[in-house]
């Protein structure tokens, strides 16, 4: 399992779009309000204790709500060889405008 990390965005934040190549990316809300989004799924809010896994490959991104400072624990799990991430598009604003 890879080191902790904890994140903290402020409102409106969000990542790009990513994958997680050969690895599972394990999310935990710890404060605030947030998003979560598989590429062509419906977005998942997240609030204190919500846990999502991302698995291996799956294009996503996640970030602040629009009127909320949003953080979460992440860390990877599952970790083969030759682990990377890929950075992808921004999340426009008309993609996370759309979110309530």
């Amino acid at each position: 399992m890879g080191a902790v990390s904890n994140v903290t965005f402020e409102p409106r934040c969000r990542n790009h779009w990513h994958v997680h190549h050969k690895a599972v990316q394990v999310l935990i809300c710890v404060a605030g309000r947030g998003w979560y989004q598989e590429w062509g799924k419906e977005a998942v809010e997240m609030k204190p204790g919500t846990v999502i896994a991302i698995p291996a490959e799956a294009k996503h991104w996640h970030g602040a709500a629009k009127d909320s400072w949003f953080q979460h624990l992440t860390y990877h799990t599952q970790m083969e060889e030759g682990a990377s991430n890929e950075w992808l598009e921004a999340v426009t604003d008309e993609q996370y405008n759309r979110l309530p």
